[in-house]
């Protein structure tokens, strides 16, 4: 049975009367907020198992020793949010090479008076010892805070 335009009710204030006789159309609802959708290509990433946690920890504070704060600084960027494990040690290891390359520019200025031959040999003994100290504890599974490090990243 249809409605005849006699039998629809005139429009309230602020409404303006059907076109043709019968109520405007509703829109469909819909969810708010949308549901989000990942851009392509950047999935959510699962988080690490524990041996995976425990090896990217490793190559962190390892991967220093060869090549300065930037292997810290990438695996800290990459793994931050996928294991609290990974960041703690990442940032670590990022904190206490981003200290000994200070450390190594001072150094290099003090070579000028003779105190910088003494010192960069004792700043890559010490780095070497700390950074395996570092490497074993992350291996076991336990923190590692380096002594003397400036806390850049938390």
């Amino acid at each position: 049975m249809t409605e005849s335009p006699q039998d629809v009710p005139p429009p309230s204030q602020g409404q303006t009367p059907p076109q043709d006789g019968y109520p405007p159309h509703q829109p469909p609802q819909q969810q708010y907020p949308p549901p989000p959708t990942p851009y392509p290509g950047y999935a959510v990433q699962p988080p690490l198992s524990p041996g995976d946690a425990r090896m990217w920890s490793i190559f962190g504070h390892l991967g220093g020793t060869f090549l300065s704060f930037i292997v810290p600084l990438v695996i800290y960027l990459v793994f931050k949010d996928r294991d609290p494990f990974v960041r703690e040690h990442s940032s670590a290891a990022l904190n206490f090479h981003l200290t000994l390359f200070i450390a190594y520019l001072v150094s290099a200025i003090l070579i000028l008076v003779l105190i910088g031959l003494v010192l960069i040999p004792l700043l890559a003994i010490c780095a070497l010892v700390f950074t395996i100290m570092a490497a074993v504890a992350a291996n076991d599974g336990r923190e590692y805070t380096y002594p003397l490090a400036i806390q850049f990243v938390r």
